[in-house]
């Protein structure tokens, strides 16, 4: 399964190893996870905390019961060097379950030199087929993509060139991470 919601990427992943503490151990421990993370962490929006939700089922760092959600990996309260927060698996996660990582990153993979967030967006529109492009014309987003790539970055799957900042950035794939 891939899931869609892609969180606006954090400075670090502080807050990602924050939000994935503050969910119960066991699920129906809290009857609102949206509200208890707005009120224990820096979100704050209802919206925002379940995109970051999903987005931590898709990085395996949450699971959603029917009695409601919980966070998944070792019970240790250490922030990013938690074996749950290992960039190497959460890589893998984020490309294997995010929708359009995957492809996000094998335009990178393709490039001769590092791209644009907007260079991947028109790449990604243009690999799809025109039927595609008439039944969903603006599937593919900019600032979607600079997300995925934001992330990308942040979990050490590609890398961000020239003056290092998100205006104007270019990216390219992490030479550890580029497939063999």
């Amino acid at each position: 399964m891939r899931f869609k919601p892609v969180p606006e990427p954090p400075a670090d992943l502080a807050l990602l190893a924050t939000v994935r503490r503050t969910l119960p151990t066991d699920a129906g421990d809290i009857d609102d996870c949206c509200r208890l993370l707005i009120d224990e962490t820096p979100l704050e929006t209802r919206d925002e905390a379940a995109t970051w939700l999903t987005f931590l089922r898709a990085l395996e760092l949450a699971a959603e019961e029917p009695a409601g959600f919980r966070h998944r990996g070792p019970a240790s309260s250490s922030d990013a060097d938690s074996p749950a927060l290992d960039r190497d698996r959460l890589g893998r996660a984020f490309r294997d379950r995010v929708y359009g990582a995957d492809a996000a990153l094998a335009v990178l993979e393709r490039a001769d030199e590092p791209l644009t967030a907007e260079a991947v967006a028109d790449a990604l529109g243009d690999d799809r087929s025109n039927s595609e492009r008439r039944s969903r014309p603006n599937s593919v987003s900019e600032e979607r993509v600079e997300r995925l790539l934001e992330w990308a970055v942040l979990l050490d799957v590609a890398e961000r060139g020239e003056n290092g900042e998100r205006d104007e950035s270019r990216y390219r794939l992490a030479p550890a991470r580029e497939k063999k």
